[in-house]
This record gives C-alpha cells, structure tokens and sequence, in this order.
C-alpha cells in the first residue's frame, strides 16, 4: 500500500513530488507544472453564456403560450398584434438576463478580492506570488496571519498553529510538527504535520511543500460534492410555478369555452373566433410578470449590497421575508472576532479596561508587551488573536510600544507548549535582562515567590495566591479567557534555556481577562429578530461557559430559557425523536462540529419552519447547501462556503442578517402587491371579453388588450415593487413556508376587484352604445369601444394606487410617496391616451376621437373604482380584518 504524505518524512515527500526542500522549483520548472497541471483554484459550475441565459427565458409556460398566440395572430395576418406579443416576450428576456448576468459578475469579484498571496522559495529565492501560480513541489513559507494557499506537507515548524475551524470545525488553532506519522486514515485533525488549503496560521512560523493544489485539495474534495449537491426548489419558485400553471390551464380551459360559444351562435367565422380566444388568453396571461418579479428582485439586491449583504441567487431575497430560524455562527458574526481585554487585575483590585493605568498596571502593560509575537503591519495588528489583544490594549491607553520595543529588544525565548501552558521571553535593558512570562493562572503561580502591589516587590502569602485563584475564577465565570504575567531581572542572560532554569523565582505582576465581545449594532438586531417573531439560534464551536455568556449578553439566552444550551457530545446522545420533540427549547448549541448544524437545520425544517443558517468553513457548506436560507461569510468565509451559500455577508455581521430580512419582506409584499394588481387587472380585461362576446357585442380586439396590458401592467407593476416598506413590518409574524402571494386577503381582493373593472368597463360600453353621440351604427360602435377601451385602461392606472396595501387606506399610506410610482402613472397614461388623440394611431388602433361627455362617464368609472375599493377596505378594518 502506498504511503500518505503524513505517513512519510519530508524528504520522501520532496522525492516524490520532484521537489527540492532546500532551493525549491526553478523558474522553468513552475511554468511546465502550470502549464500540465493548471491553476491552483477552485473550479466552479460553468457559468452559461448569454445566449443560453438568453434561450432560457422561454421555459416559462407562460411565456411558450403568449408565443403560440404570436404564431397564430401571424397566421390569421394580424401583424401588429404578432409584433406587440413578442415585443413583450423579448423584453421579459432581457430583463431576465441582464439580472443573472449582473449576479455572476459581483460574485466573480467578491472571489477576486479574497484571492490570498503566497511566499515561496524558487531558485533559492524568497518570492511572493499569487497563489493561484502555485504547483506541486513548491516550498511556501509560512508566518503568523498568513492563509495557507495549498495543502502542504510541513517541512519545518516553529511553533506553528493553524487555524483549521473552516475544515474540520476544531474552533482552537491546530499545534503543528513535522514528525510522520503512524495509523491508517487518519482524521484531517489528526494529520498535526500537514497544513491544508484556506487555512489560517495564527502563530509562530513553518514551510511546506506543496502537495495538492485546487481541486486535488481536501477543499476541492468537498467542492467537488457540493457542486453535485440537489438545488432545492425556494419557496418563491414554487409559489410562481404553482401560479402560472394554474393560470395558464384555467385561461386556456376560458379560451376554448369562449371560442365554443361564439362558433355556437354563428356570430362570426372561425378565424375570428380564433383571434378572440387569443386576445382573451393575452388578457388573462399576466405576461410581464417574470419580468416583474426579476425586476423586483434585482432591485431589492441592489439595495442589500448597499447594506452589505450580497444576494447570489435572486429567489433568495424573497425567502428571506419568510424567514423563522436564523442559525447564526458566534465568532465573527455575533462577536467582533477579535479578542479584547475586558478587565485587569492589578494591586488586588479588579479593572475594567478602559480604566487609567496605575503603577503596576503599566508594568503589567510592559510585559504584555514585551511577551507577545504580534507583528504591526501597515498599521495592522498580525498575529495570534490573545496575542494581538494585548497589544491593542497598549494601543489603547497610548503606550510608546515603538520607544518599548527599541530600548529592551528581545535576545532569547522559549516558546509555549501545551504541556507547561506558559511562555517566556527575555529582553535586554540597560542594567541587564528581563524574563517576562504569561500563561495560566494555575501554571505560572507555581513559579512565582513574589508580587507586585502599589509600585513594591514583596513575598506572595497564601492568601495572595487564594485570592489569585478565586479572581482567576471570578473573571473565568464570566467567559473571560485569563491570563496570568510575571517577571523577573538578571544580570546575566541564563545559560540553559529550560524551564526549569528560566521560569522560576518570578514576581507576579497580574491577570488579564479577554474575550471576543459581542458587535455593539447585534444587541438591538436580536431584539428586532424576537420582534419579528425570529427564533436567532447560536451555534458554535466554542465553549459551553463562553457561549452561554456571549448569548447572554446579546439577549438570544434570556433567564426563562431553563436548559436552553446543549454541546455537541450532548446532542449526539439524542436520537432523531427525542431531539424533535426538544428542539423548540434549544437556542444555544457550543461545542458542535458541522454535522450537526446540518441536523439543526433539517430538525426545524421537518417542523415546517423556514430556515437560515450562517457559516464560513468548508464544512459548513452542506449545512449552507440545505437550509433554505444558506449565508456565507464575505471575510473569514472560505471560497466554498461563499459558493454553496444564497447570500454573502460582506461585514460578517448578524445585523446585516436582520436587514436583509427587512428587505425580503418588503420585496415578497411588493411583489404580492404587483402579483394582485396585475390578476385583477387580468381578471377584469376576461371577464369583459367574456361577457361581451357572449352577448354578441363588438369585442375589444388583441392589439387593445395587449397595448393595455404593456402600458398598464408594465411600469406601474414594476414602480410597486420598489414601494417602502408598510410601517410595523418587522412587527409582524413570519409568514411561513406554506403562505403564498394569494394569501393574507389578497385572492379575495383580486376576486372583488377584478369583478369590479370587469363590471364598470362593460358598463361604460353599455352607456356609449345605449345613448350613441352619432346616429350612425358603425360609428356609435366605434366609439363604445373606444371608451371600453381607454376605461379599461384607465381603471387599471387608478387601481394600482389602491394596491399599495390591501386593507390600508390609499389616503393613510403615501399614495404619492413613491416618485417612481407616479411617474409610471402618468407615463402609461400618456401613453394610453395618445393612441386616441394622435390620428396616425386611430388606424392602427382601431379607435375614435372621444366627446367631453364621454369622457366625463370614463371620469365616472374610475371614481368608483377607487370609492367602491376604499369603501370595502373601510369594513375590513371596521369589522377586524385588519393587515
């Protein structure tokens, strides 16, 4: 059986690769390897040409049933007709691509900015290049800050940690060696002498050579699965698919009805009664609502980019809105992923850390100091999280760390290991050494004899240790990580150094509690999330004590939350009944490896709940992939992640989260408000055609209803979607995953309403043909049609503003708030009437110019279409059925 590369040592990996450990690849080399192998990237799902995004717009049922009408008016010789039908189809289209096309591209350049460099040996060289030009057998160097660019086999390490979360869900830093190791398929936790791809070095230094790149990765194996991952079917698809089949079955069923009962009364030919079928199933096809609802989407990504959060896939923005359970990550997303110091205990007394340093406090400043390995970088703090806190504290209370760090430079060190838990620096001074030590509490105070209180070194009791232990404890209580500091002077620098020889007789300086505090804006985004009827879950890798507290904090972990934090060894003990029947109490899940945010989320999904979940690692993909919200983070999160995820957080920030679901309803009652105008709009346009030709009257022809429909349904539809948000929308309950766009009052709405354009439309052509304005028979037609027509028309431009709510007053709300709005009114208006006023279109629209008197009764008409509707709405809200 062939070897491992973890099961060998360095040298053998160099030899089978080709490598050279010490002058690494020349320059020739590196460009055949790139040349045979490829790119070091991951590789992603073939992005669809124009052309296809183009072709793929004509999938709709819809969209193929207003193309057999083209087909059949083009037959039947009526070519504006063919031409207005595809005008409208071909603008759908674009529309549609145009937004995938503008999705992909922001994508594609959020990738491009976390592209990561790597420093490698070529030609006995230091160089640092992209690490997409990586190859198999390169020698990288590795440091503090860096992200591993390719899975490597360690070749050196000095006190080398890696952060490995994104791929094995072990939230503290791996310890690395270089030893080879013994076992047969060993878990990628336990392989200590390899570094894997898109992995973060959190301290010291090491060098590997590159074994894998791209999709050849442990990454890339998980990219691999996920690109064959089912894409699940969001709840706005369903509700759109379900929608237009429905339509499209019930409109053709109405169309062949119609065509039956005019060729049953012998009113006209075939032919005829053919274009009437066609003109009643344009009626009825909500035609421009693809383009609609795409329009509103895109919209409403544009306005969450602005709010940081990028939308990949459009469906997601409406699924937002429906949103129960939001599975949120802690470090990062609810926290600052950054450790602070929060208190110091100095002197006996216990600080906050904002508060002024007194005398022993600037010593334990200094040797926080002077034991650290953060490198400031261009301004930037690079090393060790705990590392750099201390630093930054420095920073904070206006240190001269430069001034420190040039006057008592460091000369020797022993580094930490797990087994003693402390390190040690020692640092020249003018009058000789300093041995400056930080590790545990318990550790450290095992080899100090003296402490430091008020500015004087004197001998540690028994009580100063008790009452360390108990501050130790206290701070511990509270989630806080503690360290403790001590120090010694020497003359001389020692000449062994050991622990054993260095780390003893120390003066005990104090102890510092850090934490990774919670984002200031997320307290008040939680509040938001319970207001909105959101259950915000945490789910961490960190520990039960830390969790509960930060979840405390924020207010998800609240004091009637009895038995409300489970680890991942506890859950693990649940099986699949009894963790359901529990679930609803759960809201702080610690200590939890992937696999189990993927049983979180099917848990609360087999309960009907639509659910979010945030992640950044690689492993977080499946759980990303099967929730039906999956959020990537935009900074710590891993390429995959981003890539199996609907939306990505371009802060890391939870409060991000709750806005994104702000917007998403807004779009989902928007597009529920457009969905309403545009059926009872429709509605009304069947039910004229109906009755009319039941009553043998002149009908209205296609080129009418389809000039109605793109002036009417068009900009107005689309100005409702970018309404404000109705006040207390994050007041409301969620939805839920089985409401859709005809519910909350919005089916009976379109029934009512639609009757009522249907009715008034009829009405008015009753008028113009009853009390003619000519005697001739032929003109008195023309002209009732003509009011049929622009009546139709105009009741759809007035009811659009009563569609802004369903049971809301037209009056309370801004009917005139939206300048977009208004403007599509009275550009459809424009356009609507001109087909009248101008001769040159009297021909092709077969239409009359109009009296004062007519016009007047049109006037009539849409006076009631608001009354009636605002009336209705007033006994709604009167009698309780309110919004």
């Amino acid at each position: 059986m062939e070897l491992k590369s973890y099961q060998q040592t360095p040298e053998k990996v160099a030899t089978a690769v080709e490598g050279d450990l010490k002058v690494g690849l020349s320059v020739n080399e590196v460009k055949r390897r790139q040349v045979e192998y490829g790119e070091n990237t991951l590789s992603e799902q073939k992005n669809t040409t124009l052309l296809q995004k183009f072709i793929g717009q004509f999938k709709d049922l819809m969209i193929i049933v207003l193309l057999v009408a083209a087909l059949v008016a083009a037959f039947a010789g009526e070519g504006v007709d063919t031409l207005i039908i595809l005008l409208v189809v071909v603008l759908n289209a674009i529309f549609g691509v145009f937004q995938e096309a503008k999705a992909e591209q922001a994508i594609t350049a959020l990738k491009t900015m976390s592209a990561p460099q790597a420093h490698v040996i070529r030609d006995g060289k230091t160089q640092t290049v992209p690490a997409s030009e990586l190859v198999v057998g390169d020698i990288v160097l590795l440091e503090a800050g860096d992200i591993v660019p390719a899975d490597l086999r360690l070749t050196k390490s000095a006190s080398l940690r890696i952060d490995e979360a994104m791929l094995t869900g072990e939230s503290i830093p791996v310890e690395k060696d270089i030893e080879a190791l013994t076992g047969e398929d060993l878990p990628l936790g336990d392989r200590t002498n390899l570094a894997f791809m898109n992995s973060n070095v959190t301290y010291g230094r090491g060098q590997g050579i590159v074994t894998g790149i791209g999709m050849a990765t442990e990454v890339g194996q998980i990219a691999t699965m996920l690109t064959q991952a089912k894409v699940n079917e969001t709840p706005l698809q369903a509700n759109l698919r379900h929608l237009g089949k429905t339509l499209t079955w019930l409109i053709l069923l109405i169309a062949v009805i119609v065509f039956i009962v005019g060729m049953l009364n012998h009113q006209h030919t075939w032919i005829d009664m053919l274009l009437v079928a066609i003109a009643l199933a344009v009626a009825a096809i909500p035609e421009g609502l693809p383009a609609i609802v795409t329009i509103t989407l895109a919209l409403g990504t544009t306005r969450m980019a602005k709010q940081h959060a990028l939308i990949r896939k459009l469906p997601a923005v409406e699924t937002l809105g429906a949103t129960e359970i939001i599975g949120s990550d802690k470090t990062g997303t609810l926290t600052q992923n950054k450790m602070t110091v929060e208190k110091y205990f100095v002197t006996n007394e216990i600080f906050e850390s904002e508060t002024p340093l007194n005398t022993d406090a600037e010593v334990l400043a200094d040797v926080m100091a002077l034991n650290n390995d953060t490198k400031i970088i261009d301004g930037q703090l690079v090393g060790d999280p705990t590392e750099t806190s201390l630093i930054s504290f420095n920073q904070k209370h206006n240190r001269g760390l430069k001034e420190l760090f040039n006057a008592q430079k460091r000369v020797a060190e022993i580094p930490f290991d797990s087994e003693r838990k402390l390190m040690t620096t020692i640092n020249q001074q003018t009058d000789g050494y300093v041995i400056t030590v930080k590790g545990a509490p318990d550790q450290l105070l095992k080899r100090v004899s003296q402490i430091l209180i008020n500015g004087q070194v004197v001998a540690l009791t028994d009580a100063d240790k008790d009452n360390i232990l108990a501050q130790n404890h206290l701070l511990a209580t509270q989630a806080l990580r503690v360290l403790a500091f001590a120090y010694r002077k020497s003359a001389t620098i020692p000449t062994e150094l050991t622990s054993a020889a260095v780390e003893n007789e120390l003066i005990f300086v104090g102890l510092v509690g850090m934490i990774d505090p919670e984002r200031p804006e997320v307290k008040d985004a939680v509040a938001a999330a319970k207001a909105a009827g959101i259950k915000p879950l945490m789910i961490t890798g960190d520990h039960r004590d830390t969790a509960a507290a930060i979840a405390t904090r924020l207010g998800i972990l609240t004091a009637a939350d009895h038995d409300a934090v489970i680890t991942g060894a506890e859950l693990d003990q649940l099986d699949e009944a009894a963790f359901m029947q529990k679930v609803d109490q759960y809201v702080v899940y610690a200590r939890v490896a992937p696999e189990h945010k993927v049983r979180i989320v099917k848990a609360w999904q087999a309960k009907g709940k639509v659910v979010a979940m945030t992640g950044d690692g690689v492993n977080d993909a499946p759980a990303l992939k099967n929730a039906d919200i999956g959020i990537a983070m935009g900074i710590t999160g891993t390429e995959v992640s981003k890539g199996a995820a609907d939306m990505v957080l371009a802060d890391d920030n939870f409060a991000t989260i709750i806005s994104a679901v702000k917007e998403g309803r807004k779009v989902f009652a928007n597009i529920q408000k457009a969905i309403q105008y545009l059926l009872s709009a429709n509605l009304g346009e069947v039910l004229t055609l109906f009755i009319m030709t039941l009553m043998g009257w002149s009908i209205l022809a296609p080129v009418h209803i389809l000039w109605i429909n793109l002036v009417t349904d068009t900009l107005p539809a689309i100005a409702l979607g970018v309404e404000p948000a109705e006040k207390q929308v994050m007041q409301r309950q969620p939805r839920g995953r089985l409401a859709n766009f005809l519910s909350n009052g919005v089916q009976g709405a379109i029934l009512y309403q639609g009757l009522l354009e249907g009715l008034l439309t009829l009405g008015v052509y009753w008028i113009g043909i009853t009390f003619p304005v000519h005697a001739n028979d032929a003109l008195a037609h023309a002209d009732a049609l003509t009011m049929a027509y622009v009546t139709l028309g105009l009741l759809q431009l007035v009811h659009a503003f009563s569609t802004k709510s369903v049971y809301q007053s037209v009056f309370t709300i801004g009917a005139f708030k939206n300048k977009f709005f208004n403007w599509s009114i009275v550009i459809a208006a424009v356009l609507l009437s001109a087909t009248v006023f101008i001769p040159g279109l009297n021909g092709v629209f077969h239409v009359t110019p109009l009296d004062a008197l007519q016009w007047g009764t049109i006037g009539v008409a849409a006076f009631l279409m608001i009354a009636v509707v605002e009336i209705v709405k007033f006994g709604q809200r009167r009698f309780g059925n309110k919004m």
